[in-house]
């Protein structure tokens, strides 16, 4: 299941998060990526420290993905991590890739869902397309700032050269209370029809039945 999110950052906190970043924030992004990533890796990526500034960028981006009702209807998340801000130059790219499936943190999570917000408006860059292969094939995300795309980690991904201007995204990961993807998608579905349920007819005996069955599937899927 591969989601947008619209307006995960408000227009107050877009321009908070990219007011606050200057160039010399960033390192090389070859920092936190895998022995095989590291290959093909090459972008710009904030620094981790825990300098006040860049610290309330991240918490402001991370606070954002929490809140967003949808994001978290449809994924559950147990655990999202820390968010890594990640920054693309004139030719700069990160070629065709999975992500790694275990994540050491505090705590360390098991990589379910990946995600990407974008910083700035698509028509400030050319390229940098994100490209996530799906069971339909190849889909490319290149979104309005402030809206993020939410797909399996398992999938392999790319972003594509930057030939123009800046490309600033938000990327983290998250362990979903719902491991396997395919029942993640069931429960979201069945959550969708129950609402739209409501929003025609009201509470029910069937809204009742179906929202049953929806919590006590959450209750034999879930891992807390």
């Amino acid at each position: 299941m591969i989601l947008v999110f619209d307006n995960v950052l408000n227009a107050d906190e877009l321009a908070e998060v990219t007011g606050a970043l200057r160039e010399d924030d960033f390192e090389d992004g070859k920092a936190t990526a895998g022995w095989h990533a590291r290959l093909v890796k090459n972008n710009a990526q904030l620094k981790t420290s825990d300098e006040e500034r860049v610290a309330n960028v991240r918490h402001t981006i991370n606070k954002a993905i929490e809140r967003h009702s949808e994001f978290v209807r449809a994924f559950r998340p147990k655990l999202v991590r820390p968010s890594l801000v990640s920054r693309y130059t004139d030719g700069m790219s990160y070629g065709r890739h999975v992500d790694d499936p275990f994540m050491i943190g505090k705590p360390p999570i098991r990589t379910g869902l990946a995600l990407t917000l974008f910083l700035v408006e698509p028509d400030t860059y050319d390229g940098g397309e994100l490209v996530a292969d799906s069971t339909f094939g190849r889909r490319t995300f290149k979104l309005p700032a402030g809206s993020m795309v939410a797909y399996p980690a398992t999938t392999l991904h790319e972003v594509m050269p930057v030939t123009r201007g800046v490309r600033l995204c938000a990327v983290t990961w998250g362990q979903s209370l719902i491991r396997d993807p395919a029942l993640r998608e069931m429960i979201y579905d069945l959550d969708n029809a129950r609402r739209e349920m409501f929003e025609r007819d009201g509470k029910t005996r069937s809204f009742d039945l179906v929202s049953k069955t929806h919590a006590n599937l959450l209750r034999l899927w879930a891992e807390l």
